[in-house]
């Protein structure tokens, strides 16, 4: 059974994958356009982070980060270790901290992600659960290499 719970990006099979991600996300677009955190950045206080995990082995991870616009929220670190892709952990993941943020009464949740081709699973994911493309929130400019997306968070 997969478990998704709160969990330290320090710890080390969480550093290794944050940092697989991190070097995916450079060798992938141009430096100025990598909005992704390492496992320090992770740790702050305004972010709460949880990893999916089955029988105690990592299968991948994502946060939820305040904004300072009230109400808002950012998506950030969705990551799937690479042995786990094509088993919904990513949904799983996705459909947690949307449950979360919304109960946590925020009203929106914002994330950024690549336009590059690597990029196409993960905004036919966003795109499946209802988000939709938005204009640049928080501190993000336009950027060619980035696409930035939104869910309304309407209570159930």
């Amino acid at each position: 059974m997969i478990r998704i719970e709160t969990d330290d990006p320090a710890r080390p099979d969480v550093h290794a994958l944050l940092s697989e991600h991190l070097a995916d996300m450079f060798a992938t677009s141009p430096a100025e356009s990598v909005h992704a955190l390492d496992h320090s950045a992770l740790s702050h206080e305004s972010i709460t982070f949880w990893t999916a995990r089955e029988n105690g082995i990592l299968l991948g991870c994502g946060a939820l980060k305040v904004l300072g616009a009230p109400g808002e929220a950012e998506l950030k670190s969705m990551r799937t270790a690479a042995e786990a892709r094509g088993r919904g952990v990513a949904t799983l993941l996705l459909k947690h901290i949307v449950a979360e943020a919304r109960n946590r009464g925020f009203e929106r949740l914002a994330l950024e992600t690549g336009t590059e081709d690597y990029f196409a699973p993960a905004r036919r994911l966003y795109a499946k659960h209802g988000f939709t493309e938005c204009a640049p929130f928080a501190d993000y400019t336009l950027d060619p290499n980035s696409v930035f997306m939104e869910l309304p968070l309407q209570p159930k």
